[in-house]
């Protein structure tokens, strides 16, 4: 009981410092504190896509940058369209609605998820890794190939998408924006996960020729979650893009699929806020560490080597257990 309450309580107070956030940053003469959160939660969300797959399906994807990376340049490549007042392949007008932008960016993500994972899911283990990260090198060799839209320079997003009279390239505005959706997708993700769907998922986890045997079909529930997957990071990479008004191939390299997965670790696989967690830690060591040293990777892995051997789950985990709840 007395566990529950705490539980409670520290919700009700991380929710009030998350909505008080700009006020207090600003307050405290750290107004860049902001854009720091605001990179957290889509960046939590991006590896809580991975999470579904990785730390509940115990698929270990390395080419989920893809989708990040995609979700970013159809935002880029819709409003450079939009700009030039030209159609993308003849008949897609371009746009700059930041409502039709972001939706588009998801589909996008949840068909190109599709379709590798079609291929991909059909082996296990290590070859389901190389797979993956093969698709994704292949995407980012394609980007960087696309001098028309800016090739390795990337693409310049001059203005944030349109949303409702919101002005997106006002921080705090872009804050509360990021926060609204990450509450409404960690909310159908905690639905998801504790339906018959997410069930599935685990026991698919812990042993799929079980899972079989009881009659599912799980190559197409494997394919699912791949797909959901890919959605939310196809939104996470939209978002970026609003945020940074910047689509780079950089977002599509297999670097960025390893930060994701170690923010999946550090916070915790197979939980559901533990991804948010991880990518805070990741991004605050990463400030950090890159004001004092050029080699601040070195300090992110000696974290990352000390969650792994003695935290027994992650950040959150260690949260738990210091709190007297069960990790």
């Amino acid at each position: 009981m007395r566990t529950s309450r705490t539980v409670r309580m520290l919700a009700a107070v991380a929710v009030v410092l998350l909505l008080a956030l700009p006020l207090i940053a600003e307050a405290a003469g750290h107004p860049a504190m902001t854009s720091l959160a605001t990179r957290i939660i889509i960046y939590g969300i991006a590896a809580a896509s991975l999470n579904l797959v990785l730390g509940y399906g115990g698929m270990v994807s390395f080419g989920h940058a893809a989708f990040f990376g995609i979700g970013g340049y159809v935002v880029g490549i819709l409003y450079q369209h939009y700009m030039d007042g030209t159609p993308f392949l003849g008949f897609i007008p371009g746009t700059d609605q930041f409502l039709v932008t972001v939706p588009a960016a998801i589909l996008v993500g949840g068909l190109v998820a599709g379709l590798i994972g079609a291929l991909s899911l059909r082996t296990s283990g290590v070859q389901f890794i190389m797979i993956t990260l093969a698709f994704a090198q292949m995407l980012f060799f394609l980007f960087v190939s696309l001098k028309a839209y800016g090739g390795d320079d990337g693409l310049i997003i001059r203005r944030a998408n349109e949303a409702l009279g919101l002005n997106l390239r006002d921080r705090p505005t872009m804050y509360y924006v990021c926060l609204t959706i990450a509450a409404g997708f960690f909310l159908l993700l905690w639905r998801l996960v504790n339906s018959r769907f997410g069930n599935v998922l685990v026991g698919l986890r812990q042993s799929e020729r079980r899972m079989a045997a009881i009659g599912l079909p799980v190559y197409r529930y494997k394919l699912a979650a791949f797909v959901i997957s890919g959605m939310g990071a196809g939104l996470a990479g939209a978002l970026m893009a609003n945020f940074l008004r910047y689509a780079s191939p950089d977002m599509l390299h297999w670097t960025k699929s390893g930060e994701l997965m170690i923010m999946v670790i550090l916070g915790g696989v197979g939980t559901l806020f533990g991804p948010v967690i991880g990518a805070a830690v990741f991004l605050v060591l990463e400030s950090m560490l890159a004001s004092w040293t050029e080699h601040w990777q070195l300090g992110v892995g000696l974290v990352l080597l000390f969650v792994v051997l003695y935290t027994q789950g992650g950040v959150d985990a260690l949260v738990r257990r210091l709190g007297g709840g069960r990790p």
